[in-house]
C-alpha cells in the first residue's frame, strides 16, 4: 500500500477532460451510472461548461502520485440545510490495494472539513454490492431503500440511500486512517 500522504485530491480542470471521458465512457463504470450511455465529445464538453462555476457542484480529481487515478463529485449542495450527494470511482484500475479507501477519507475530509457541511448522501444500486460494502467501511449508514426506481439494464433498479453525518466523521476518520500508520 502506498503511503497516505502520496494521495490528494484537486478540483477538475479542463486539462483532465480527455481522461475522465475514457473513464466515464468505460463499461465498468458505467454500469453503476444512471445513464450508462456512451458520452460523446461535445456532450462532455457541455457538461464540464455547466458545473464549472456551478456552486452546487463540486468535482474533484483524485491523485495518486501527481497522476489521475478517480473522480469525486459532491452534488445539489444545499447551504440551507449543509447536505449534498457524492459520486465516485477509480477511473483507473491498476492500482494499489486501498486506495478506494483512502479516496473516501479525501473525499469526506473535504466535505466535512473544507466544505462545511453536515450530511453527504449516497445512492447505490443495490446490485452493486462492493459499493455497499464501500459506504458501510466508511460510516455511512442506510436511510432507505427505493425498489423499482431507476430504469437500467432494460428493467427497473433497486437503489440503497445512504447517509454520513459530519458529527460522526471525526471518530471514523481516525479508525480508518489508523490502517494507513
Amino acid at each position: 500500500m502506498e503511503p497516505f500522504n502520496e494521495y490528494k485530491l484537486r478540483p477538475m480542470r479542463e486539462s483532465d477532460l480527455m481522461i475522465v471521458l475514457q473513464w466515464r465512457n468505460s463499461d465498468r463504470i458505467r454500469i453503476n451510472m444512471y445513464s450508462d450511455e456512451i458520452i460523446t465529445w461535445e456532450n462532455h464538453c457541455a457538461w464540464f461548461s455547466r458545473i464549472l462555476n456551478n456552486l452546487a457542484h463540486r468535482y474533484y480529481i483524485f491523485e495518486l502520485k501527481q497522476v489521475p487515478i478517480g473522480v469525486v463529485n459532491f452534488t445539489d449542495i444545499g447551504l440551507t440545510h449543509n447536505r449534498c450527494n457524492w459520486g465516485f470511482y477509480l477511473g483507473e484500475t491498476d492500482v494499489p490495494r486501498g486506495s478506494g479507501t483512502v479516496m473516501g477519507i479525501h473525499a469526506l475530509t473535504e466535505a466535512f472539513e473544507h466544505l462545511n457541511l453536515r450530511k453527504v448522501c449516497a445512492e447505490v444500486f443495490a446490485y452493486n454490492e462492493a459499493s455497499l460494502r464501500y459506504h458501510t467501511r466508511l460510516g455511512f449508514t442506510q436511510e432507505g431503500y427505493l425498489e423499482r426506481h431507476v430504469w437500467k439494464n432494460s428493467k427497473y433498479e433497486d437503489l440503497v440511500l445512504f447517509a454520513c453525518f459530519s458529527d460522526q466523521w471525526y471518530a471514523i476518520k481516525e479508525k480508518l486512517l489508523s490502517r494507513f500508520t
